[in-house]
């Protein structure tokens, strides 16, 4: 294959995926709901709560990591997979149990996939101290292909291990209706703070 056809098909996938990542974003943003901040802020307590409620279910161990972490971030996240072009968007909040705060989050992903489908999962992120926290709430966070290949490493067994390493200092539950997913697959997954939320 000459360089000419691999920058193409190269250029062609980058696009694919800017799309997708778009489609994201408009689909799974508040801009079509309707509602006010104040009730979008109140929905996305309420999946945070359920969330919660839908981990310690499945791992009880969890409820004491969770308190026991400088903070903790619970998104509800939709995946929508169209033959070629799969896009994933999610809300969440982030909450600092040092001072009670909350900061509203948004999260989207895009590529290339085969296939046709929804899947619904939760994802709760704990983070070991303030220097974490304060960075994937105030700059963002993007999960690369370290934090996915050791998403992989995981192994049944109990809360502890169940709680993945993404990232030094964050650790992750990823949750479907049906249980805890031993493997959590995150890579081109982006974080960042809501800016219409939190004001």
């Amino acid at each position: 294959m000459n360089l000419f056809k691999l920058k193409s098909v190269s250029s062609t996938r980058s696009l694919w995926m800017i799309l997708a990542g778009a489609a994201a974003i408009v689909m799974f943003s508040g801009f079509w709901s309707g509602k006010t901040v104040d009730q979008q802020r109140e929905e996305r307590l309420q999946v945070r709560n359920e969330t919660l409620q839908l981990l310690y279910k499945h791992a009880p161990e969890a409820k004491e990591m969770v308190s026991k972490s400088y903070g903790y971030a619970a998104f509800s996240n939709v995946g929508v997979n169209l033959v070629l072009l799969s896009a994933e968007g999610g809300k969440g909040v982030a909450h600092d149990n040092k001072t009670g705060k909350n900061t509203y989050m948004n999260m989207a992903s895009g590529g290339v996939g085969f296939g046709l489908g929804i899947k619904d999962f939760r994802a709760v992120f704990l983070f070991e101290n303030k220097a974490v926290f304060d960075r994937f709430v105030n700059k963002g966070w993007e999960a690369n292909a370290q934090a996915d290949a050791a998403a992989k490493l995981a192994d049944k067994g109990d809360a502890i291990s169940l709680a993945i390493t993404v990232a030094p200092g964050i650790r992750l539950y990823k949750l479907t209706q049906n249980g805890l997913a031993l493997q959590a697959t995150i890579q081109g997954s982006k974080y960042w703070k809501d800016g219409d939320l939190n004001k």
